[in-house]
């Protein structure tokens, strides 16, 4: 009931404000797992998806976005997004035990695999949590572009602003392997980034977006 009352309201807010062109949205299921694994170029990137597609989206997003501005804390909310603390790894691991429960019950998840939003525009580096949940779930991975988000609420923004957004859903991706196994981790993540870019068009950067933040690219 909380997600139709929540959908009511967030749905034609987005179609208002940023007119978004969605492709691909047959490629969600429409029951049944999946995990969407999208780029990240702003902080209104988790709020979109769970809004604008029919079936509920819980997507992961950075805890900070609960904290801060208060206009990114009430998407994040309304959204339903869970909050992410990078700053462990216990941490993380609750948020991908969380994630895989819910893709175990037959929900959507979303999720930014790059961890952080892109400094410049560009395509990073994947996380390989994305590649856990696929290998130990089973669930299979839509890629998603984004496009455009980063001029709703460019960093220091203090409200939304009206502009036009891309969404691209790719075709369902499986993927065989061992979820324990690093390197099976590391080459399932990296063909999801690949999927992305081919969707996105962006320029793919072989470092951790939140390295290249921090200066140690």
């Amino acid at each position: 009931m909380l997600y139709q009352m929540v959908k009511f309201v967030a749905a034609p807010m987005a179609h208002v404000m940023w007119r978004p062109h969605i492709s691909g949205a047959y490629h969600v299921p429409a029951k049944g797992p999946a995990i969407l694994a999208a780029n990240h170029l702003a902080v209104i990137d988790s709020f979109l998806l769970p809004a604008l597609l029919p079936r509920h989206v819980t997507f992961a997003a950075k805890s900070e976005y609960f904290s801060g501005n208060p206009v990114s804390q009430w998407f994040m909310r309304l959204g339903g997004s869970l909050p992410a603390d990078r700053e462990t790894a216990t941490a993380a691991q609750a948020l991908l035990d969380s994630a895989a429960d819910l893709l175990e019950r037959g929900e959507l998840f979303g999720i930014h695999p790059e961890g952080t939003r892109s400094p410049d525009g560009r395509l990073y580096r994947g996380k390989i949590g994305v590649a856990w949940l696929a290998l130990k779930t089973g669930a299979p991975v839509l890629p998603v572009a984004l496009s455009g988000t980063e001029n709703v609420m460019p960093p220091g923004a203090k409200v939304p602003r009206f502009t036009r957004i891309g969404i691209k859903i790719g075709a369902p991706l499986t993927f065989e392997g061992d979820h324990r196994n690093a390197r099976d981790r590391r080459r399932v993540t990296d063909e999801i980034m690949a999927e992305i870019q081919k969707l996105s068009g962006q320029e793919y950067v072989a470092t951790y977006a939140a390295s290249v933040k921090a200066g140690r690219s």
